[in-house]
């Protein structure tokens, strides 16, 4: 099975400024909550706090081991249409896309002839909630557990992948990674360690 994006005219810019949460971006995110405001107040208050927000309204998020989802984000700014917003948490890539991801997603990657080379990906939709990262970012913690944006909301109607995009980024990262497998095997060096892609840096 072969799966693309459905619009993919041109490979997406890099955002320039990635990991700074605006109040627009801000406004977006509280508006999962019941009432936003409060919240929206409350975090404001603590821009450093991280926040738990419910999914399946606003937004889904699919919750991909990080080296894996590092490739995914890697093949969606450079090969697609870019991502939505994107962030860490607990040494995992979280993926904001577009509701009902979470139900559609393992359907479409289990008749995908690379879904064995997907790591385990988690889908959190209507019913669930996550935990995402502060609007200013803490200093003082593990960089390799703390929540951090890679990508963060800028805007009150983000772009959101929907499943099909999705499945076509897990299928390019999969290629990616089976590719660079060979390589190693081949070519074989000291550090063998996946490429780590941060979309927040400048072109």
């Amino acid at each position: 099975m072969s799966s693309s994006p459905r619009t993919h005219a041109a490979p997406a810019a890099t955002p320039t400024n990635a990991c700074t949460v605006t109040p627009a971006g801000a406004a977006w995110l509280t508006s999962a909550e019941t009432y936003p405001q409060g919240l929206l107040a409350d975090w404001r208050a603590r821009p450093t706090a991280p926040a738990v927000l419910p999914c399946g309204t606003v937004f889904d998020v699919v919750s991909v081991d990080a080296v894996f989802g590092r490739r995914m984000v890697d093949r969606l700014w450079h090969e697609g249409p870019g991502s939505g917003p994107v962030a860490t948490h607990r040494g995992r890539v979280l993926l904001f896309t577009a509701p009902g991801t979470a139900r559609r997603l393992p359907s479409l990657l289990r008749w995908e002839e690379w879904s064995p080379a997907v790591p385990s990906l988690l889908c959190h939709g209507a019913g669930d909630a996550v935990t995402v990262p502060p609007l200013t970012p803490r200093h003082d913690l593990d960089d390799r557990l703390a929540s951090r944006w890679l990508v963060a909301p800028d805007t009150r109607s983000p772009r959101l992948p929907g499943p099909e995009v999705v499945l076509w980024a897990c299928v390019r990262a999969a290629r990616t990674a089976a590719r660079s497998a060979v390589r190693i095997s081949i070519f074989p060096r000291g550090d063998q360690s996946a490429k780590v892609y941060d979309v927040s840096r400048r072109r």
